[in-house]
């Protein structure tokens, strides 16, 4: 692999920023230092200040392979993701077939191996039906299990109590949870085709995916956690009610966090009129209120990790009615310019990197320290960029954030040692790694 000495980075890591110069062979960080100025190394970035934070860890990803590859692929969103600044990404059960087995989500790690340009993990999913295929997971190769408590599809949502006190009680990776409650969500979407009939208005959404549909089943997630002392993540919070039910403080020591979404942080409900089905997602965003509540949830560190929810659907499937629009948005390449506009660079630093390394037991990545997998990611604060169809890379090719333009953008990326992303293009040789865990 080849060497690389990035110089004169503005770095910003565990809280701090200070002036330094990377080192980085065999595709770790060699050597951090004030200055390395007689470090020879195949290529020099000459970071000219710049702020170099570790790479993005999106623990909430959707990347469609195998099955939906007309959406999106392994390649191309893992493209849009070193884009976008992150080096490693999760991905989600709901691909065809379901992930819902061990052999199913091996195949998937075997598509990855050859296809991802960014670090990857996949989630096996929980079903009414699979106990024994979660007990049979790796802990130390897979990133964990994704539960639906309500308003999945297919055979991946868990309604049946006893197993989700089976899976609370005996799984001992972490549990990342999707929470609506669904039979809240049918009488709401019942009530609103009463009223509208098959025309109902995308600005019904927030109400039909309402905030007690989220509050019930986040507060029996948090309950069940509690019975059982299991480690749940819960995903894309989108009201300031269900924020009363974690606790402000570190991650070191908690074994019940939440994550915000960079579309839950930047839209509200007054956007649903312009943007439609463009900002349809499950769970729903919310009131200007509740934006705002999870705005300062993450300053106040009741909110853990930033992830994206990354969901591409096509375009043309986006200009169906509301009833028949798919939810879900393309969200990762634009995720950590979103951050910054809100949030310190010390704070984007710990909700995108650290926080999810330690919330997931991820082995020498997610901070920049020597000895770690150089997973780096280099950051302009002072040059805006706009989100334009001719600079979206996603396979969907579109955004909910065209037209809008960031303060940031991302100067570089580096996956693993390799220069993934720079000076605009993406290195399509590039391949990321498996992420590994430092579990028993």
């Amino acid at each position: 692999m080849q060497t690389i000495l990035i110089t004169n980075a503005n770095l910003v890591n565990e809280g701090s920023r200070r002036p330094a110069d990377v080192f980085i062979k065999n595709g770790r960080i060699e050597k951090i230092a004030s200055s390395l100025p007689n470090q020879p190394a195949d290529t020099v970035i000459d970071a000219q200040g710049k702020a170099l934070l570790p790479g993005m860890i999106d623990c909430h990803v959707h990347f469609r392979e195998p099955g939906l590859e007309q959406k999106a692929d392994m390649h191309s969103e893992s493209a849009a993701a070193v884009a976008g600044g992150v080096t490693s990404f999760m991905e989600m059960p709901n691909t065809k077939p379901a992930a819902v087995t061990n052999a199913v989500l091996e195949d998937k790690f075997a598509l990855a191996a050859t296809k991802s340009i960014a670090n990857y993990s996949f989630h096996l999913g929980a079903s009414n039906s699979n106990l024994d295929e979660l007990l049979a997971m790796d802990p130390q190769t897979v990133c964990g299990v994704k539960l639906f408590m309500g308003a999945s599809t297919g055979n991946l949502l868990v309604d049946r109590f006893q197993q989700l006190e089976d899976i609370f009680g005996k799984i001992k990776v972490p549990i990342s949870l999707h929470c609506e409650d669904t039979n809240t969500i049918r009488a709401n979407e019942i009530a609103a085709r009463e009223k509208y009939g098959e025309n109902i208005p995308f600005s019904e959404h927030w109400k039909i995916r309402s905030e007690e549909a989220c509050y019930r089943s986040t507060a029996l997630a948090v309950e069940l956690a509690t019975k059982f002392d299991a480690q749940i993540h819960v995903l894309h919070l989108t009201t300031a009610k269900e924020l009363g039910l974690f606790k402000a403080g570190s991650v070191d020591g908690k074994k019940i966090t939440a994550e915000a979404c960079p579309h839950m942080l930047w839209f509200s409900a007054d956007d649903y009129d312009r943007l439609g089905a463009l900002i349809k997602c499950n769970p729903a965003i919310k009131t200007p209120a509740d934006r705002d509540a999870l705005r300062q949830a993450v300053l106040d560190d009741v909110i853990d990790t930033i992830g994206t929810d990354h969901a591409p659907h096509l375009w043309e499937e986006k200009q169906n009615p509301y009833g028949s629009a798919p939810s879900g948005l393309p969200l990762i390449q634009s995720a950590m310019v979103t951050a910054l506009e809100f949030f310190p660079l010390e704070i984007v630093a710990e909700k995108t990197a650290h926080n999810p390394a330690k919330i997931f037991q991820i082995a020498d990545r997610g901070f920049i320290r020597e000895g770690y997998w150089a997973d780096l990611t280099l950051i302009d604060t002072d040059t805006p960029h706009t989100v334009s169809k001719e600079n979206i890379l996603y396979k969907c090719g579109w955004s909910p954030f065209e037209g809008v333009t960031f303060k940031s953008s991302i100067a570089a990326t580096i996956v693993s040692g390799q220069l993934a992303y720079a000076e605009g293009q993406v290195n399509p040789a590039a391949r990321g790694h498996r992420l590994l865990f430092n579990r028993s």
